[in-house]
């Protein structure tokens, strides 16, 4: 009877101490686990888990940042939304920061990896305070360095869903320059991200001149900035500008943006108002 068994049945008999493995799934919002659970004998167990899927989707994102030189330094510009989806959750969102004396860094995409490269850049900041030697990095080097940790996050196939806007002044040089997700980079006179990409940038390079003063540069922005507010659903009317030069860098408390709604484009009906509604 026993040479008649199968060998699982012999084994199980034979051997009160063999271990069984059994394979679940657990499948979760965002992330499919694999998990193996190993039962021993008494009852004990062990989980080993499958790798991650990574995020494939960003859930609160800020819209466009906008960058430009002018005469002096280097100016930025966002609004402060954050959106969950298509609703405006969050009003008060600060999209541009200062890292070190030097540099600027605006984040467009998702909010939580623009918190967590700006925790990388506050780390540098802490080593280089706590070196104690009075060393900084330069705007260049903090462009650089977000290139290459978004290309191995990317090469990880889990990047910071990200654009990110680098812009600074130091040693008598303004810096500006845009990171993605991918590792891509850039360094230009002007800048946009996100939907100000396509709608922003075309009227910043048509007005971008070499000795724009500070006033005629943020004007620029603000101008920008309105047009992404009539256009964009992500975008907002709370703005915030800052400035890089050789006397200050820094980032202004959000304001309002004067805005214009009699336009015929937004006034004239769209929809036969005698119906229903419908087109």
């Amino acid at each position: 009877e026993a040479a008649t068994r199968p060998p699982s049945e012999e084994q199980e008999e034979d051997d009160p101490g063999a271990i069984t493995t059994t394979k679940t799934t657990m499948m979760f919002s965002a992330d499919h686990h694999s998990s193996t659970t190993t039962s021993l004998a008494g009852g004990s167990s062990e989980v080993s888990s499958a790798p991650f899927r990574h995020t494939t989707k960003p859930i609160v994102t800020g819209s466009s940042v906008l960058g430009l030189t002018y005469a002096d330094g280097v100016m930025l510009a966002a609004d402060t939304l954050a959106s969950y989806g298509t609703l405006a959750m969050f009003k008060d969102a600060r999209r541009i920061r200062k890292t070190g004396s030097y540099t600027l860094v605006g984040g467009s995409g998702e909010m939580s990896d623009y918190d967590h490269a700006m925790d990388l850049l506050d780390q540098l900041a802490t080593d280089n305070a706590n070196a104690d030697d009075g060393f900084e990095h330069a705007p260049e080097e903090i462009y650089h360095y977000l290139r290459a940790v978004c290309y191995q996050r990317r090469n990880k196939f889990n990047p910071l869903w990200n654009e990110l806007v680098v812009g600074g002044f130091k040693d008598g040089r303004s810096f500006l320059g845009v990171v993605d997700l991918r590792g891509t980079a850039y360094a230009d006179d002007v800048v946009a991200t996100g939907l100000g990409a396509h709608l922003a940038l075309p009227i910043m390079r048509n007005k971008w001149r070499p000795d724009l003063s500070e006033g005629e540069a943020r004007a620029i922005l603000e101008d920008c900035l309105r047009v992404l507010f009539y256009r964009d659903c992500k975008a907002s009317d709370m703005i915030q500008i800052s400035k890089a030069n050789k006397d200050e860098t820094i980032i202004s408390p959000p304001y309002k943006l004067e805005s214009d709604w009699s336009s015929a484009s937004f006034v004239v009906a769209k929809a036969d108002e005698s119906g229903d509604g419908g087109w």
